[in-house]
């Protein structure tokens, strides 16, 4: 598994935590059932003036065929300052929503 680790740095005075959150409300629907994803999490950082978005992709190829110059380029414009894009090797994920708890 590949980890994808999104970082948009703001700049103290253009830092808007209600315009990143409405971008994250709009697109997560675009993400459900995107082939190749396992999950996605929007977060905001506000102390520091970021966002940032960690993804848990199946594959690299699959992490490195969504992050094309195009969506780079949309994100920028979406977000309003362009993206640090970092890859990560997933050594374990323990996913505590895919276990089912039966009372």
């Amino acid at each position: 598994m590949t980890g994808v680790i999104v970082t948009f740095q703001y700049d103290v005075g253009s830092f808007d935590r209600g315009r990143i959150e409405g971008i994250a409300r709009g697109a997560q629907e675009a993400f459900r059932d995107l082939p190749g994803l396992r999950l996605k999490a929007f977060t905001i950082d506000e102390p520091n003036h970021r966002a940032v978005n960690v993804y848990v992709w199946e594959s690299e190829d699959a992490a490195r065929s969504f992050f094309t110059d195009e969506l780079r380029e949309r994100v920028t414009g979406l977000y309003g300052v362009a993206p640090r894009i970092d890859l990560v090797d997933v050594a374990v994920l323990v996913d505590n929503a895919a276990a089912a708890i039966t009372p």
